[in-house]
């Protein structure tokens, strides 16, 4: 089957910069949210990128038009009957997107093959919610996924060979690398990253360095581009904790939140999104 229309569902910072990739690859795109004004604000997002591009001269004007051009905002599903892809986008709550590929099954065509951006939950459980397990796999990128080359292809228990190859096709035709991983809590790039950025919550609650110099040992001493308080903070302190919760739940002790995680999120400071986490954004 070849895929020329996908559809991506959740507009925020992750589904937009999916939909963007998607549509300046050439695919038409359906960027949908529970409303129209929450997948007008996601295009508005893109928008914003590409206007900034245009201005430093990276991006033509009808080349962004046309990029444009390709991206169509829904609110429910009704709009996705054409999609061959559709892409789940939406916060890491099982429930949620279970009760969302149980709604795509009954609209789309049998042929359509559901991929989920879980960053940690079973894609065989996922796929359990839907009548297509051989046509349902987890594709997930990394933040922003509009810049970031990495796409962990991850098939469940009764994902069919063909899914794996179409899906990684298409991760290539979007300008990414496509990695097989094992169907494993947190696969393999949040396994590693999640303990690192809770040790890094740890060693500050402990007073054993200050932010700055915890980020800048991670900088200077491991080459990262981003020390662990800083890419928190860019991923989001609540979904630090909401993926923690779920490994810890499923591997142990090795991955239970750090106390003043928790505390930061209750308290509202969530990262650059609510202007303040680790540092101050406003």
């Amino acid at each position: 089957m070849k895929i020329e229309t996908l559809a991506v569902i959740g507009a925020g910072g992750m589904g937009a910069g999916i939909a963007q990739t998607a549509a300046a690859s050439g695919y038409t795109v359906v960027l949908a949210d529970k409303d129209e004004q929450h997948a007008a604000e996601g295009l508005a997002r893109i928008r914003k990128r590409l206007d900034g591009k245009v201005a430093t001269g990276k991006l033509g004007g009808t080349e962004r038009d046309s990029l444009l051009a390709r991206i169509r905002i829904a609110s429910g599903f009704e709009k996705f009957g054409d999609a061959e892809l559709v892409i789940e986008a939406v916060a890491e709550n099982e429930e949620l997107k279970a009760k969302i590929f149980k709604a795509l099954d009954a609209v789309c065509p049998a042929e359509t093959i559901f991929a989920t951006n879980t960053s940690s939950i079973s894609i065989t459980r996922l796929a359990n919610a839907t009548e297509r397990p051989g046509r349902f796999i987890g594709m997930h990128f990394m933040n922003p996924a509009h810049v970031m080359k990495l796409v962990e292809i991850i098939p469940g228990l009764r994902t069919s060979p063909e899914t794996v190859t179409e899906i990684g096709y298409v991760a290539e035709t979007m300008g990414k690398i496509p990695v097989v991983v094992g169907d494993s809590p947190g696969f393999i790039s949040n396994r590693i990253l999640m303990p690192m950025i809770n040790d890094a919550v740890c060693c500050l609650q402990e007073g054993i360095a200050s932010r700055e110099d915890i980020d800048s040992i991670a900088r200077l001493g491991a080459n990262h581009p981003m020390g662990p308080l800083e890419l928190a903070d860019f991923i989001g302190l609540d979904i630090c904790l909401e993926i923690l919760v779920i490994l810890h739940s499923e591997l142990g002790d090795k991955y239970r939140p750090c106390p003043l995680l928790r505390k930061m999120v209750a308290a509202g400071r969530l990262g650059r999104k609510s202007g303040e986490g680790f540092y101050e954004y406003r």
